[in-house]
C-alpha cells in the first residue's frame, strides 16, 4: 500500500469525519462521540489561524486515512507548535503515523523554523508514546485527570521535541 502525504483539502472532509467518528480515535484523542458530520465539516472549513493540516492518502483509492495538525503560535511562543494526530482505525499499525510525523517535523523544523514541538498523549496509549519517542519526543510531565473518557478521568503525558 502506497501512502502519500499532502496538504488537507476541503474535499477530504468526509474521510476525516470518518476518522474522527471511529471508536479508536474517540478513545485516543479528545474527539467526542455523536458529533454530526455537519459540525465536523464546519470545523474543517474554519480552521484557526496558524494551523497547518496534512493528510495521509492511500494512492490507489485516494482515501484519506490519517490527519495531523500543527498548531503554531505567535509572539514569544512563535518557535513552538502543538501537534494533534489521528489515523483511521482500519489503518493503524501500518506506518501511517510515522509518515505523518516525518512530514510534520520536516514542515515545522525546515520550513517554519520551529524549535519546540509539543503534544499530549494518554498515558494508557503505549503505541502512541512509542511512536512519539521514536521521533525524539520526551515525556516532560504527567497531566493528572486530564480528560474525561467513558465516564472516568484519564491521565496524559505532555511530550516535547526540541530542535537543538
Amino acid at each position: 500500500m502506497e501512502v502519500i502525504i499532502r496538504a488537507f483539502e476541503l474535499a477530504d472532509w468526509a474521510d476525516v469525519a470518518e476518522i474522527w467518528l471511529a471508536p479508536n480515535c474517540q478513545q485516543g484523542t479528545l474527539q467526542l462521540p455523536y458529533q454530526s458530520r455537519d459540525d465536523i465539516k464546519k470545523k474543517l472549513e474554519n480552521p484557526p489561524p496558524g494551523l497547518y493540516r496534512l493528510v495521509a492518502v492511500v494512492k490507489e483509492s485516494q482515501k484519506v486515512v490519517g490527519m495531523i495538525g500543527l498548531h503554531t503560535n505567535q509572539g514569544r511562543l512563535a518557535h513552538v507548535a502543538h501537534i494533534g494526530m489521528a489515523v483511521h482505525d482500519d489503518y493503524q499499525n501500518q506506518g501511517i503515523g510515522s509518515k505523518l510525523m516525518e512530514a510534520v517535523i520536516d514542515l515545522a523544523e525546515n520550513w517554519l523554523n520551529l524549535t519546540r514541538l509539543e503534544l499530549t498523549v494518554y498515558t494508557d496509549n503505549p503505541r502512541a508514546v512509542h511512536l512519539y519517542e521514536k521521533y525524539g519526543f520526551v515525556i516532560e510531565g504527567t497531566l493528572r485527570k486530564y480528560a474525561l473518557r467513558t465516564g472516568k478521568f484519564v491521565d496524559a503525558y505532555t511530550m516535547a521535541r526540541i530542535k537543538e
